[in-house]
């Protein structure tokens, strides 16, 4: 009987821990329970769009927090993700409805060539967003202003659309921004002053492809870029602010501008693996630092106005003549030999 008991005992246990789990499941699973507001919001994003294939998932029997391209967050079941990308079906403006997702902390609309319009002033209203990504669409307009109201914004990316006019210099005021992209569209103007400047750490800021003219901002020079890609705008002046010794700066692209300085005694970012100066009108001498750059894969200085012996030894062998044609007067491997008055 004493053994009997025992067993009894036991099984009830186990019984009472397996209920346990289950409730706890259930509790669980009832955060996920994506609120009424998100629900309605994301059904009226879907209408909007015309109700693609890609949103066969979002029913309103299901809860939305399983729909493909939809994140909530696991203790509260907001959504705070919305990622749609890759489907020419969607042929639409960007839905206002999108603002109804008032706890939304990414949203990523790209590879949509029919997304069509302007940024719309909702989304002015998803004030806890820290990611907007609005790329590779049809999307038309300015640089919105009022996207200096998102102050938790970390990452901007609106390249590769039909954007149009100025980046506003407002933009400089987010205190939490570290990367910006806004390369392939139709911008022009000058770089606003303190762009990136409140930085709280490493910063990537990527323009190409536009039409920004002035000198780069001297402010620059203060700024930890790891990565900055100015190049295929009509930027002058002197850039070699963005330059130094210390830097973390890996990829630098400055190329086919008209910027005009001396790269003689320029020190230069020890981190360098990418570096584009080509189609400028910089003079002097290549930096003998070039060589003892370890991780450097590209270096680019041709159509420009340097001139002196090219430094040996080092990752010099990694670059052929191309990496120098269209100089004043560079000379040596693995360009012709100096003549004796270069030396």
């Amino acid at each position: 009987m004493a053994a009997s008991s025992q067993q009894l005992s036991h099984h009830l246990l186990t019984l009472l821990l397996l209920l346990s789990c289950l409730a706890g499941a259930a509790t669980a699973g009832s955060t996920m329970q994506c609120h009424d507001e998100d629900q309605a919001a994301l059904l009226a994003i879907n209408s909007a769009l015309g109700s693609p294939y890609h949103f066969a998932s979002w029913t309103p029997d299901t809860f939305c927090c399983d729909w493909y391209d939809v994140d909530c967050d696991n203790a509260t079941g907001r959504v705070v993700g919305l990622s749609v990308f890759g489907d020419a079906n969607v042929t639409a403006a960007i839905p206002d409805a999108v603002a109804n997702l008032t706890a939304l902390r990414s949203l990523v609309l790209r590879h949509l060539p029919g997304l069509t319009g302007a940024i719309p002033e909702s989304l002015a209203q998803l004030s806890g967003l820290s990611q907007l990504t609005i790329s590779y669409t049809g999307v038309s307009g300015p640089v919105p202003a009022f996207l200096s109201q998102l102050a938790e914004l970390a990452l901007l990316d609106l390249s590769f659309n039909s954007l149009t006019g100025a980046i506003p210099a407002s933009l400089a005021d987010l205190p939490a921004l570290a990367s910006i992209d806004l390369s392939r569209n139709r911008l022009e103007g000058p770089v606003p002053a303190l762009l990136l400047s409140r930085c709280p750490g490493q910063a990537d800021l990527r323009l190409s492809h536009n039409n920004f003219s002035g000198a780069i901002p001297t402010g620059f020079a203060a700024i930890n870029f790891t990565r900055l890609d100015l190049s295929r705008n009509s930027l002058t002046g002197d850039a070699s602010a963005v330059l130094g010794r210390g830097k973390p700066l890996e990829y630098l692209d400055l190329s086919r501008n008209d910027l005009r300085f001396s790269l003689t005694g320029a020190e230069l970012p020890e981190q360098l693996t990418y570096l584009d100066l080509s189609h400028n009108a910089i003079r002097g001498r290549v930096p003998v630092q070039v060589a003892d750059l370890a991780g450097l894969q590209l270096f680019n200085v041709s159509y420009n106005k340097l001139c002196g012996v090219l430094p040996t030894g080092g990752v010099m062998a990694r670059f052929d003549a191309y990496s120098y044609q269209h100089n004043k007067c560079l000379c040596g491997s693995p360009l012709p030999a100096c003549h004796r008055y270069m030396l």
